[in-house]
């Protein structure tokens, strides 16, 4: 069994479910999971894979489901609330982005990024997520994308944070409309990029949240609508 393998019982804790739910669930083939030896075994990579499939495609309702799975009980030392405003610094918007093509969206934002001080490797940052992308691109039937590598890049990130670019006009970025509104995460585990991603989905699924992101003038703007986002969604 490999080192991240999950068993039934550490997976339910690592999902925050009942052992006998998460049973159910792998017994209807709604985990990826396989037998070895007559036992359960589920690759947490694997695992990662389901919760962002079904946080990407999720409605509304699934999206909070999804939301309370990946949240920590608050008695729990390890519990650290996510606050979306709070992890997106002003230096690390771009409006405009001035890039026009897919490629130079990944780079420029995650230059942008890096003017943080929090992401020492940017062209590592740009090759993972240029890889995630050509996996399964990131964006929305509604113009935005929310880009990531495929796994948390722990040593190059001083701490998890987000990144915002809008571009002048709409891009093809994979999706069957084009795109607008790039959001990079950038975070240091699985669990933390997982409740990002699940928060962050929630909060974009309202149209009104995607005008506002438009029509803001300046980062200042920007961290203000997502703000008000969270505020109302909370």
């Amino acid at each position: 069994m490999a080192d991240d393998d999950f068993e039934l019982e550490s997976l339910a804790a690592y999902l925050h479910l009942g052992v006998a739910q998460v049973a159910r669930l792998v017994e209807r083939g709604k985990i990826p999971g396989r037998r070895v030896g007559g036992q359960w075994r589920f690759s947490q990579a694997e695992v990662n894979q389901w919760l962002e499939a079904r946080i990407g495609l999720s409605d509304d309702d699934d999206l909070l489901q999804m939301d309370s799975i990946l949240q920590l009980d608050e008695s729990s030392p390890a519990f650290e609330p996510i606050s979306l405003v709070e992890m997106l610094p002003s230096e690390a918007i771009a409006v405009p982005l001035m890039a026009r093509t897919r490629g130079s969206v990944i780079s420029d934002l995650v230059q942008q990024a890096a003017r943080t001080g929090w992401l020492w490797d940017a062209a590592k940052m740009i090759e993972a997520v240029r890889q995630r992308e050509a996996l399964h691109p990131t964006a929305q039937e509604n113009g935005v994308a929310l880009l990531h590598p495929r796994r948390p890049l722990t040593t190059i990130l001083g701490h998890a944070f987000l990144a915002f670019g809008r571009t002048e006009r709409g891009i093809p970025f994979g999706g069957r409309n084009t795109t607008d509104l790039f959001f990079l995460i950038c975070s240091i585990n699985d669990r933390s990029h997982l409740r990002t991603l699940s928060r962050l989905s929630q909060v974009l699924m309202k149209d009104d949240v995607l005008q506002e992101l438009r029509r803001a003038a300046d980062a200042a703007g920007v961290r203000e609508v997502i703000a008000a986002a969270e505020s109302s969604t909370s």
